[in-house]
C-alpha cells in the first residue's frame, strides 16, 4: 500500500513537475542564446508526449492500470502521431536554424520508433 502511494507520487506528481521545470529552463536558455523563431510550442508538445509515454510505461511497471492510463495511451496512439507529424513537417524547413530546431525535428521522427517499441515491450513483458 505504501509502495503504491510513493510510486504514485513520484510518477504522477514529481515527474511532471520536473518536466515543467526543465521546459522553462530550456525556454530561458533559448532566450539567453537569442534563438530566433523559438520552437516553444513544439518543445512543449514533445515534453507532453514523451512525458506521457514515460508515465504510461512507469504506470504499467509499478502501478495498476487505470482509466487515466488508458486515456494517456489513447493519446499516444491516436493523437501524438498526428501532432508529431505536424511538428516534423513544420520543423523540416527550420532544422538548420538552431540546435533546438534540429533536435525537435529529430525527436519528432524518433517518436515513430520509440513509441511502437515501448508498447511492444510492454505487451511482451505483460
Amino acid at each position: 500500500m505504501i509502495f503504491e502511494i510513493i510510486a504514485g507520487l513520484i510518477i504522477y506528481l514529481f515527474l511532471p513537475i520536473i518536466g515543467i521545470i526543465y521546459f522553462f529552463k530550456i525556454k530561458k536558455k533559448m532566450v539567453v542564446e537569442g534563438i530566433k523563431n523559438q520552437p516553444i510550442v513544439e518543445i512543449f508538445l514533445h515534453f507532453v508526449t514523451y512525458g506521457g509515454l514515460l508515465l504510461v510505461v512507469l504506470t504499467s511497471f509499478f502501478l495498476k492500470w487505470s482509466g487515466l492510463a488508458s486515456l494517456g495511451t489513447f493519446y499516444l496512439v491516436i493523437g501524438a502521431p498526428i501532432i508529431m507529424g505536424i511538428v516534423i513537417s513544420k520543423q523540416s524547413k527550420n532544422k538548420e536554424l538552431s540546435k533546438y530546431h534540429f533536435w525537435i525535428y529529430h525527436l519528432g521522427v524518433l517518436y515513430f520508433l520509440i513509441a511502437p517499441l515501448s508498447f511492444l515491450g510492454l505487451f511482451l513483458i505483460d
